[in-house]
């Protein structure tokens, strides 16, 4: 997979291109950050490698000025449960349950991915990476509410 970015001075916001192989074809995927935009279906060259494709698919993206931006740039955002010590079973099922509806949610809205979680003296967390750290808070916020993780403790940036 690779993800590109460009910021819309006019805008003032992001948008965001990605392609990854999925079997037999390309998955490119178009929006303005935060939002889930569309799908382009692009046919594999089997002559080509992955990477190659993948590039040929972005071209585009790349001459218009999208770049990748290197995940030391990216805001560390944590999202912190309450636990009882450790954590029980059930907890350790609903973090991973969490890292999924990340990693979907981040994904599709092009603000970035889950990369992991930890869980011991009475909290649990999940970091994720993310472009934009406030309006990642506002698409997170909106798609736990309602959902078994909706009692989080708090979101914040782990390296504010």
């Amino acid at each position: 997979m690779k993800k590109l970015y460009d910021f819309n001075k006019s805008d003032k916001c992001y948008y965001y291109d990605e392609a990854w192989i999925d079997g037999d074809k390309i998955i490119e995927h178009i929006g303005k950050l935060g939002t889930e935009g569309r799908t382009k279906v692009h046919p594999f060259d089997p002559s080509k490698t992955e990477k190659k494709n993948i590039s040929l698919v972005l071209q585009p993206a790349i001459q218009a000025g999208y770049k990748e931006i290197p995940q030391k740039k990216l805001y560390t955002f944590i999202i912190e449960y309450k636990v009882d010590g450790f954590g029980t079973p059930q907890d350790i099922e609903k973090i991973h349950k969490l890292q999924d509806h990340m990693n979907e949610t981040l994904g599709w809205t092009g603000l970035g991915h889950c990369d992991g979680n930890s869980i011991g003296s009475g909290t649990m967390e999940v970091c994720c990476f993310v472009v934009n750290f406030e309006l990642a808070k506002k698409v997170i916020a909106k798609s736990l509410k309602g959902t078994e993780f909706d009692d989080y403790s708090r979101i914040y940036d782990e390296n504010a």
